[in-house]
């Protein structure tokens, strides 16, 4: 009976080795998962500085854009303006030179030379010398 005892006791004790060997592991694994959780804290931290960062950077050029619409629309409707201005100026000018040419053409045609067309020299007052 001691026999059965003793072999009882020493299954025991295998037992308790064994247990302290899980708890052993069983503390590793809590103070990885421990470790693990620090490591998740800090990257969920830099995380959001950067999710921070790019809304900043967002916004910033949301901005930007807005403002060059603003100035594109602007000189769109200032290139208009100025493309009307200068069609109408055109056609001024195009009516004034056709009325030029004609004006030309009917001088030309009438116009006969003569000599009271050409001016008549000055008598020369002065000296001269050779």
């Amino acid at each position: 009976m001691l026999s059965a005892v003793e072999g009882r006791v020493s299954k025991l004790e295998e037992s308790v080795d064994d247990a302290k060997e899980s708890g052993n592991a069983l503390g590793e694994s809590i103070d990885d998962l421990r470790e693990q959780s620090r490591d998740f804290m800090i990257l969920t931290s830099q995380r959001d500085s950067m999710q921070e960062l790019l809304d900043s950077q967002r916004k910033k050029l949301t901005e930007r854009n807005d403002a060059f619409k603003t100035m594109i629309m602007a000189l769109k409707e200032e290139t208009i303006a100025t493309t009307r201005a200068l069609s109408t100026r055109i056609e001024e000018l195009e009516g004034e030179l056709a009325l030029f040419r004609a004006a030309v053409g009917k001088g030309v045609s009438s116009a006969a030379l003569s000599n009271e067309d050409v001016p008549k020299l000055k008598e020369f007052v002065g000296t001269r010398s050779a």
